[in-house]
């Protein structure tokens, strides 16, 4: 590749860089007219050159303000401070330069208004199970409390908390990395559900939850990741389990759906307000329904998994006479 000349790149300012291109093109204009008619209007030329700078002067501090003010914010970025904006009202290729950077300072500031968020968030979800287990810890090393088995499960039930967090931490790390490893199988929904069903029943049982699950499922195959979609779902299920009253009733249907697997899941909970439905996908957020112990996390990891299988998941709105959460779930079908 063949590298052109920058004479003008040790010049630090636009303006005298254009200027220097003005008198460099007079001047060579100049001397192709000397040359040809053989003679220089002297007191012209040189009125000319300075009416140009004059003229140079006004028309390039608009041209040259954006590039100072993009300076300016870069170096208050590197500072800290996504603030700042460039004012962009020209077409050219300076104002295009501006628009894209007031998206990239956009971005950048809401990028760094999520790591702080994360940061937050993740201190808080961790030190809830950590002040828990500290405080039994020390009750059982003072002697105020023994170490009877209601005791340890209470500890267990921390510490779980706690693996469970890591674990979907990890999940997300890969996602935001880009590393994804997928194994695709043919999925045969109904026993895919039943396993799914059994795995969420038996945590519920266990943590104490009296929650009947319904399942209604047609003879569908579907071609995906099981393990991740398994992940997805029990998600799902564990959502609705929190959040159903006692011996309330989960319910989860399966059905063909103009060419899609539609799978909703939906419990006899408080519900989501509408203006919540679209933020309860977002990392560490709850909506109105924070009680049970969850970390924030699980609806995230759940969407990752549909998108990941180019499918979409809603909370959608209850029909005529239900009530609760009801979250829809769409895949694409796969013959068997």
């Amino acid at each position: 590749m063949i590298r052109l000349p920058r004479p003008l790149d040790p010049v630090r300012n636009m303006k005298v860089k254009i200027g220097m291109i003005l008198l460099g093109s007079g001047a060579a204009a100049t001397a192709w007219f000397y040359a040809w008619q053989g003679w220089f209007p002297k007191w012209t030329a040189m009125t000319g050159v300075v009416v140009g700078l004059l003229t140079l002067q006004v028309l390039a501090h608009g041209m040259t303000s954006p590039l100072r003010e993009m300076t300016a914010a870069a170096q208050a970025m590197a500072h800290g401070d996504y603030s700042r904006r460039v004012r962009a009202t020209s077409r050219d290729e300076v104002g295009q330069l501006a628009e894209a950077f007031n998206q990239m300072a956009a971005d950048l500031a809401a990028a760094d208004r999520q790591r702080r968020e994360l940061i937050a968030n993740v201190s808080h979800e961790l030190r809830t199970p950590i002040t828990a287990l500290q405080g039994i810890l020390e009750n059982i090393v003072d002697g105020v409390a023994p170490a009877d088995p209601a005791m340890m499960e209470t500890a267990l039930t921390q510490t779980e908390r706690l693996g469970r967090l890591v674990t979907e931490l990890l999940d997300l790390s890969r996602v935001d990395a880009g590393v994804v490893p997928m194994t695709r199988t043919h999925i045969d929904i109904p026993s895919f559900l039943d396993d799914v069903v059994r795995e969420a029943n038996v945590n519920a049982t266990g943590a104490g939850r009296d929650v009947k699950f319904l399942v209604s499922a047609e003879p569908v195959v579907v071609h995906g990741d099981r393990e991740r979609l398994h992940q997805a779902f029990a998600n799902l299920l564990d959502n609705a389990a929190r959040h159903s009253p006692p011996a309330g009733t989960v319910v989860v249907r399966a059905e063909r759906r103009d060419g899609f697997l539609l799978l909703a899941v939906a419990d006899e909970g408080e519900g989501i307000p509408a203006a919540e439905r679209d933020r309860v996908f977002e990392r560490f957020t709850r909506g109105e329904r924070a009680a049970g112990g969850g970390t924030g996390l699980g609806l995230a990891i759940a969407r990752w998994v549909i998108q990941l299988h180019q499918g979409t998941i809603a909370v959608v709105e209850p029909g005529r006479d239900q009530h609760g959460c009801h979250m829809q779930v769409t895949l694409p079908l796969q013959s068997a």
